[in-house]
């Protein structure tokens, strides 16, 4: 009778342990994330460093139920620059960075900022301002939806400046000038004289010292990387302001089938991502600004009256994008004003409002 009391009791005993044991068992995801930049460029090197491994602390914090393994591909090693996007959503990665910069027809929204030149020089206010709209403005957050995806947090590149290797005061330096101002950047030098010549970071020093070009429009951090203040040491601070570049994202359909808990972790993470990006995107630009002065160059800013003057001499492209927008379906009227609106929001120095016909 004791005996089979006791078989009882370490059976039931084994029992409860196997039940707990279950009721705490750790969940492994499987998940790879990718990337066509390499870790070199701070979006990236954010996604590597911070991103990840917050995800990976915030989940053991909670209650360490579920952990991630995770397998990284970055400089285009799985998924090339510009197909990203199509990439995630198609389960060759699982999430990234997608640079909408490079897939304007599939985002062309997000790239407000890039047809109203002369914005905000705050990465900060351009990145909280597209993703406070994406949240208002259902057609901006469905062209993530539409591609399979869902957002998790914006980079906006710093500001944009002039390298030249004449100096430059005012716009009538510019008359007869060829600069490398590729895609829509082209737009902000139209009427003023100079002359748009196609490139990327990739060919502008050797463009600027082969005399394709005499200078090129451009942000810090890209400018250093080139080396442009060897061949283009007038650096001349037009403030064009910085640029929405795109965002971290995860394929939607793996982004569902997620635990809750793990889905706000990951919207959490990301919205952390953001700031972190803003804050340390623009402490890097001043000092390699700095940099660049230490090692030659010659910085000047444009005067407040020659940045309005040159706002009004171009011609308002803003209008054409967002009729052309409309034209198709898309509220790019509503996109243009909210825009212009969420940076005088921030007061932000606007020379000019380009919903203003």
């Amino acid at each position: 009778m004791k005996r089979r009391l006791f078989q009882s009791i370490v059976f039931a005993a084994a029992l409860g342990v196997a039940g707990l044991s279950t009721a705490h068992a750790q969940q492994v995801i499987k998940l790879t994330a990718a990337a066509g930049h390499p870790p070199v460029f701070l979006w990236v090197k954010l996604l590597d460093e911070f991103f990840i491994p917050e995800v990976d602390r915030r989940l053991a914090a909670a209650s360490n139920r579920h952990k991630i393994e995770w397998t990284k591909a970055w400089g285009g090693t799985l998924i090339k620059l510009g197909s990203e996007s199509r990439g995630i959503a198609d389960g060759i990665a699982d999430m990234g960075f997608v640079s909408t910069l490079f897939e304007a027809p599939r985002f062309p929204m997000q790239n407000v900022s890039y047809v109203t030149p002369f914005g905000s020089d705050n990465l900060a206010v351009v990145s909280d301002t597209v993703a406070e709209m994406q949240a208002r403005i259902p057609a901006m957050n469905d062209a993530w939806v539409r591609n399979g995806l869902v957002y998790l947090g914006g980079a906006a590149l710093d500001n944009y400046h002039l390298w030249t290797n004449f100096p430059v005061n005012s716009i009538d330096d510019l008359r007869g000038k060829k600069i490398s101002a590729p895609g829509p950047s082209a737009n902000w030098i139209r009427n003023t004289g100079a002359v748009a010549v196609a490139g990327s970071l990739t060919t502008y020093y050797e463009d600027i010292k082969s005399g394709v070009s005499n200078g090129a429009i451009t942000f810090a951090t890209g400018a250093w990387g080139a080396k442009l203040h060897e061949v283009a040491p007038y650096i001349t601070k037009v403030s064009f302001g910085a640029m929405y570049a795109g965002g971290v994202v995860i394929n939607k359909r793996r982004f569902d089938a997620l635990p809750p808990e793990v889905q706000q972790v990951f919207r959490d993470v990301g919205v952390e991502y953001a700031k972190r990006f803003a804050a340390a995107q623009s402490a890097a630009a001043d000092a390699l600004l700095k940099q660049m002065e230490a090692a030659g160059a010659k910085i000047t800013e444009l005067s407040p009256s020659e940045r309005k003057r040159w706002a009004d001499t171009i011609p308002n492209v803003a209008q054409a994008w967002a009729d052309d927008l409309q034209s198709k379906g898309a509220p790019g009227h509503e996109v243009l004003k909210a825009y212009m609106d969420g940076l005088k929001k921030s007061g932000a120095n606007l020379p000019r409002d380009w919903s203003v016909r």
